[in-house]
């Protein structure tokens, strides 16, 4: 066995000993900052037709939620504190429901050219999910070579041979996310999810492991919050950008048209366990508004936020007074 291993399996066992009590993580991947800042942008008037959306509208509220998150007056500035021309840059989209509730092309494509206007090169970004048929139906071109933008599934990009164990997940990760990325950008949806109450940023990366199914059961609680303990995802996660155009409040996460609204907005932000946070408030709100029971009632309550946020975990800030919410 080797060290690497052995620090492996220690860890885990140590995690499945205390059952995620009196064990902290702390002392190896450092805390948080104690408070975050969620933007909440939006404009009525964004949407051309269902699931089209004004291209020159979308990239202007982008622009005001990355001001407005790193306090500069220039959106380039902004993106400067993401990340360098050098780097590599994963977009991990959400691509499982089809392109009616699927990370919007539109938004996907504005961040592009955001990072090309700092001087990042085309050949190093990647456009990535679980799988290559996934991403076709949410509209976007299967692209695995060549001086262009990049865009693939896991089945194409393959899986590392060395599980990944923390707490009380162990799985294969994407080559996408270890091998290729220096930074990654997480672009979820705002939607329901009929087995683990929400599907925001901190589940999108259940597109990034081999074995995603085996970790839905108990709510998915703590498996969601243990996957962040992965350092490739929590240290080079260096944005989120939660498309919430069009949202689903109920029966997801496959498309339920009679279940959608447009939101006509994004959240924004550095924090997942705060962007999930107040995007599972927005739900509540928009269930509440429609006469649907909470999640907690319906046996759906996505407790694995406030999992992530505990001080075993230490991922974000789950406490909504120390959540600065900013509406632009």
């Amino acid at each position: 066995m080797n060290r690497r291993q052995f620090l492996k399996d220690n860890l885990f066992a140590f995690g499945m000993l205390y059952g995620g009590k009196g064990f902290s993580y702390n002392s190896i991947f450092g805390k948080t900052s104690e408070s975050s800042k969620v933007i909440i942008v939006r404009d009525n008037s964004l949407k051309i037709k269902q699931f089209s959306y004004n291209v020159d509208k979308l990239s202007l509220l982008l622009d005001k939620a990355m001001n407005s998150l790193y306090g500069t007056k220039d959106a380039a500035d902004a993106w400067k504190m993401v990340v360098s021309p050098g780097d590599v840059v994963g977009l991990k989209v959400n691509c499982l429901s089809g392109k009616r509730m699927s990370t919007s092309v539109e938004l996907v494509n504005i961040i592009i050219s955001r990072l090309q206007r700092i001087g990042v090169k085309k050949k190093n970004i990647i456009i990535w999910d679980r799988m290559n048929i996934d991403m076709e139906r949410a509209g976007f071109e299967i692209n695995t070579k060549g001086n262009d933008v990049k865009c693939f599934g896991n089945d194409a990009a393959g899986f590392g041979s060395e599980l990944a164990i923390y707490g009380e997940i162990g799985s294969l990760l994407s080559r996408t996310l270890t091998d290729y990325c220096s930074v990654i950008i997480d672009l979820p949806v705002l939607k329901d999810h009929g087995i683990v109450g929400v599907t925001i940023s901190l589940k999108n990366f259940f597109g990034a492991i081999h074995n995603p199914n085996k970790y839905h059961e108990k709510l998915g609680d703590p498996y969601i919050a243990d996957l962040w303990l992965v350092p490739e995802i929590k240290n080079k996660t260096k944005l989120i950008i939660c498309d919430a155009l069009t949202a689903q409040y109920e029966g997801g996460p496959p498309y339920k048209p009679q279940w959608i609204w447009d939101f006509n907005g994004i959240l924004v932000g550095n924090d997942p366990v705060a962007i999930d946070y107040i995007g599972w408030q927005i739900i509540e709100e928009k269930r509440k508004e429609r006469g649907l029971k909470s999640l907690k009632e319906v046996g759906r309550e996505p407790n694995y936020i406030n999992t992530a946020g505990d001080s075993n975990h230490n991922i974000g800030v789950n406490n909504p007074n120390k959540i600065e919410v900013v509406k632009v």
